[in-house]
């Protein structure tokens, strides 16, 4: 039988969650406009806008895209 492969389902996850997580795993909020657009900066990686408020949730789809420019993984939250 083949090892299982890691699970790459997202959960919906507040924005606040998805943040904190961000922020745990070398991101800084590198600049801030009003209470929903962070701009997040990681050495090595290109600045990622998070433009949510904290709590609005959400979607997998939403969780994936971030993941892909961040690098955040389902453990990370």
């Amino acid at each position: 039988m083949p090892p299982e492969k890691p699970s790459h389902h997202w959960p919906s996850t507040k924005a606040k969650q998805a943040l904190a997580a961000l922020l745990r795993t070398g991101w800084t909020i590198k600049r801030q406009s009003g209470t929903s657009h962070r701009i997040l900066a990681r050495p090595g990686w290109p600045d990622v806008l998070f433009a949510y408020h904290d709590r609005a949730t959400l979607g997998p789809t939403a969780l994936k895209v971030l993941a892909k420019k961040t690098g955040l993984t389902t453990e990370d939250l």
